[in-house]
């Protein structure tokens, strides 16, 4: 008789099935209504059933739907894990031999994280799992993850058994395996560094592959012994830096020093070497301290449109109402000034007659900061994409100035309202305050000057 496969399974038959790879049970699976399955998947269930006998290790569920349907080994369920994920996710290595022989293919199976089934196994130590995906797809031990090698995830997750025991399976390949580096440059040494593993430490360090080798630097040009300034200082950190340095390792400031100059024919590629060595180490410097990870303005766009709203309201303002208020009427004999220019007209600056050039100055002032702000507010009610790093430059430097000229405006208003007798010890303060004020905008232009370069380096790089 034969099975059509296209017929679908109903509900009840279709959590039959689930429960039957739960269970194990034989005699649900051998029923004539549920051979009738065409990919064994269950809407109210993630995966096949496959996966779910695969993750509980049911050996004599997983023979019998592999016999029925073959296929089945390769599907992924909605995280991109094929029942030989589950298996060597959870160490069932009968199961994992099982899928193996129905298709060796499935070990090169990456999930929606980049991990292969090896990478799973590795996370959780599982030596035989781990030996058994080896043999059969050798390859599979030189494939990266997000997280680096096999024996990354050996040391990251502290399986000491299994991260030796994959060392002594690539003994002709060691220099190999224990070059690989993660998605930071980091080797298996500086992550045993950083994660403080004195044991698997000591083993590195007894293999003359890794002695070699010790002062390799990662991509923020760290070497092991650098990383132990990532963490806090007490005795294990102490036994480590001691380790390292009895086998010969150096920090990267001291790698390379310079000899007394004598001339060579690679003088010029030496030279070039230390000059990157050199901004290798500003660019540590300018990661560690300087540079903020993330988009502040894309973040504050709402407090950066009140504050621009504010300081366009104060200009706006002192506009209107200057210092010494305005002419309340036309008159020819409000104040001297008034004769020298024939009559002062209502609704006029009083300030504007008495000292002319300063009051110029001081509306100079208070226009580029009113200007600056209103820029900044048309910008974002235009919701322009703030993620782009020319525009949050170009509004960092808007609101710099609107902030300064604000300054400024404050400044020379105080000195038009300020009496003659105590101008001169006023004059004093504001000197120190705009003199202050530019120091410390000198600091913040040279650290925007930083961030561009090395945002330009990198867009290079990319």
């Amino acid at each position: 008789m034969e099975v059509d496969l296209s017929v679908s399974l109903g509900d009840d038959t279709m959590t039959a099935l689930y429960e039957a790879s739960l269970n194990g049970s034989l005699s649900t699976l051998n029923t004539p209504s549920t051979l009738n399955f065409r990919r064994s998947s269950l809407s109210s269930f993630i995966g096949t059933s496959l996966h779910k006998a695969a993750l509980l290790g049911q050996i004599e569920f997983c023979e019998v739907v592999l016999d029925i349907k073959p296929c089945l080994a390769t599907e992924v369920d909605s995280e991109g894990r094929c029942p030989l994920h589950l298996a060597s996710l959870e160490g069932h290595t009968e199961v994992v031999k099982a899928l193996l022989v129905t298709n060796s293919d499935v070990c090169l199976i990456r999930d929606k994280d980049g991990n292969l089934p090896i990478h799973l196994a590795a996370s959780r130590g599982h030596i035989r799992v781990i030996e058994e995906l080896i043999i059969t797809k050798p390859e599979s031990i030189g494939m990266l993850t997000i997280h680096g090698s096999v024996l990354h995830l050996c040391v990251m997750y502290n399986h000491f058994e299994a991260f030796n025991f994959l060392l002594q399976l690539v003994r002709g390949s060691q220099q190999q395996v224990l070059n690989f580096k993660d998605k930071e440059g980091n080797t298996v040494l500086h992550l045993a560094v950083r994660l403080r593993q004195i044991k698997t430490l000591k083993y590195l360090l007894s293999l003359q592959e890794i002695r070699t080798a010790a002062n390799t630097l990662n991509m923020t040009g760290q070497t092991a012994l650098d990383m132990l300034d990532l963490s806090q200082r007490d005795f294990i950190s102490l036994v480590i830096e001691q380790i390292l340095i009895e086998t010969g390792a150096q920090r990267s400031t001291n790698i390379a020093t310079p000899q007394q100059p004598t001339y060579s024919p690679n003088m010029a590629n030496e030279v070039e070497s230390h000059e990157q060595s050199r901004w290798k180490r500003w660019e540590n410097f300018w990661a560690k301290y300087l540079q903020y990870q993330g988009n502040w303005i894309e973040e504050t766009r709402g407090t950066l449109m009140v504050v621009a709203t504010v300081i366009a309201t104060m200009t706006f303002q002192s506009a209107l109402n200057p210092p010494g208020g305005v002419w309340q009427e036309n008159t020819q004999s409000g104040g001297n000034k008034c004769t020298t220019y024939g009559i002062c007209e209502a609704g006029t600056a009083v300030v504007g007659y008495a000292w002319s050039e300063d009051y110029i100055r001081f509306m100079a002032f208070n226009t580029i900061s009113f200007y600056a702000s209103l820029s900044v507010v048309l910008v974002l009610i235009n919701g322009f994409p703030l993620k782009n790093k020319v525009i949050m430059w170009i509004l960092t430097i808007v609101m710099t100035i609107a902030v300064t000229f604000m300054l400024l405006t404050y400044m020379w208003a105080l000195g038009l309202v300020t009496p003659h007798h105590i101008y001169t010890r006023l004059y004093k303060l504001a000197y120190i305050c705009v003199g202050a004020w530019g120091i410390i905008l000198i600091v913040i232009g040279l650290i925007q000057i930083a961030q561009l370069v090395f945002w330009i380096k990198n867009r290079r790089k990319t």
